[in-house]
């Protein structure tokens, strides 16, 4: 009966709990014809939700930026047909029952110490238009290869977002990173890493990386031949011309890029992370003396200087250097050579490293770890020995943050082409990245946005 319902101690109430000012309220609302029903499921909208604890303090992002195969990292499929199955070998995991492709030997030593998701999709085979949907977890405003923008207004990245609910360091670097350069299709830039309906300051802040020179940061190193002394004249010019109190965006974002770099400039102890000669060789040597591993290495120093999120990107274009890239995971043709002479020992060095040496120093347990690229390849493999597009499923790697090490999350059929169990969208990940962060509905609509997707049970 309603009549049974305690809506709390309060003066005037009957000896059941309610008082006669509930009653006559509940008696006005049956007047317009609403029920108790109706006013708790009201307040139960109104009332603000629990806040969520946090089990992550920062995210580690490694983007795999063109694609790996699913079946010859995280999915291997030793059962299918030899055309889906490629000519490489599962091995056994440190997880009970849990097998990956033999060019992941170290990860294998290490699967208790991550989940699997196996069972990954959304809607594009287009890289352009996949990586918007993976990095923003949705389709919106994203730039197909032929230049045609899907509908909607560009979300912000999973980044965008953590930067935007983050309290700004004075004089360090912004809570947004990427190591590496502006995201590429072809010719074509990538949408998708950046502010998008937020605005242009929380785009990442980009570093890039050169083997045998180090970090770079263009935005803000010194031109040749320009003193400080002079560059600091520059700036106060560009302070008294710039335009003010206008309201115009572009106008803020570039004030605020130059404020920041100013600050850079002057600051090498904001700076201090990148140098990675600090380290012991031997930690240097761990991660592997290519670009990826080197930048796997700084985004560990930024998350212990206190960065909530970095993403390292594994390179700036889908394409191998055989296809004019610089070394991306979209390998049509002679894929199988590559995956095995360069990205298979590549990527499990590197993540290998990243995982002990974040455990080593206590902070894999606050430090989420999330290897992904925007889709995966075909199982069956094409004429051409390679694997082509397939975003109908593909896998992702989740470390640290008290995510249950060995576990699998989803599974795909018996030829590793469609989710069998528990689909994950891009959506659901960053929803999962964010609600471990401590970061809910409420905070999001907080900041004028629409929660999308639903973090995943049993790791969020």
């Amino acid at each position: 009966m309603a009549a049974m319902l305690d809506l709390g101690e309060t003066p005037g109430r009957t000896c059941r709990g309610e008082s006669r000012r509930a009653f006559l309220r509940l008696g006005t609302l049956g007047a317009v014809g609403l029920t108790l029903g109706d006013l708790l499921a009201i307040r139960a909208v109104a009332r603000p939700p629990a806040p969520i604890e946090p089990k992550a303090k920062a995210v580690i992002v490694l983007w795999l930026w063109g694609g790996p195969s699913h079946l010859d990292t995280f999915d291997p499929k030793p059962d299918a047909p030899l055309e889906y199955r490629g000519p490489f070998d599962s091995i056994a995991t440190a997880a009970p029952g849990v097998r990956v492709c033999e060019l992941l030997p170290g990860l294998a030593r290490r699967a208790d110490t991550y989940a699997i998701i196996r069972s990954m999709h959304h809607e594009s085979n287009d890289h352009g238009v996949a990586g918007t949907i993976a990095l923003t977890g949705s389709i919106a405003g994203a730039v197909d290869l032929g230049g045609g923008v899907a509908g909607g207004a560009l979300k912000p990245s999973t980044g965008a977002i953590v930067s935007r609910l983050s309290p700004r360091r004075p004089g360090g670097l912004p809570p947004y990173v990427i190591l590496g350069n502006q995201l590429h299709q072809g010719h074509k830039r990538v949408v998708g890493e950046g502010g998008g309906v937020l605005g242009a300051s929380y785009d990442p802040f980009r570093i890039d990386y050169e083997p045998g020179v180090g970090p770079v940061l263009p935005d803000v190193r010194l031109p040749d031949g320009v003193a400080a002394e002079r560059m600091a004249a520059r700036w106060d010019l560009f302070e008294r011309i710039a335009p003010s109190g206008t309201g115009s965006r572009p106008a803020e974002a570039l004030a605020e890029h130059y404020a920041l770099a100013r600050q850079l400039i002057g600051s090498k102890e904001s700076l201090a992370a990148l140098e990675i000669d600090r380290e012991p060789e031997a930690i240097r040597d761990a991660y592997g003396p290519h670009r990826f591993g080197r930048c796997c290495l700084i985004a560990r120093r930024l998350i212990e200087a206190g960065l909530p999120f970095v993403q390292v990107n594994w390179s700036t274009h889908v394409e191998g250097p055989e296809d004019a890239g610089d070394g991306g995971w979209d390998m049509h043709d002679r894929y199988f050579a590559v995956m095995q002479d360069r990205h298979g020992w590549m990527l499990d060095r590197a993540l290998s490293a990243l995982l002990d040496d974040l455990q080593s120093r206590g902070l894999l347990d606050s430090t989420l770890v999330v290897a992904v690229g925007e889709f995966g390849r075909t199982p069956k493999i094409n004429p051409k020995a390679g694997r082509d597009h397939w975003n109908p499923c593909y896998s992702a790697l989740l470390a640290g943050a008290g995510i249950p090490g060995g576990a699998v999350i989803g599974a795909s059929d018996a030829r590793a082409e469609y989710p069998a169990e528990r689909p994950v969208h891009p959506a659901d990940l960053s929803a999962t990245i964010l609600r471990l962060l401590g970061i809910g509905s409420e905070a999001l609509t907080g900041i004028g946005l629409t929660p999308m997707g639903t973090a995943i049970e049993g790791i969020a």
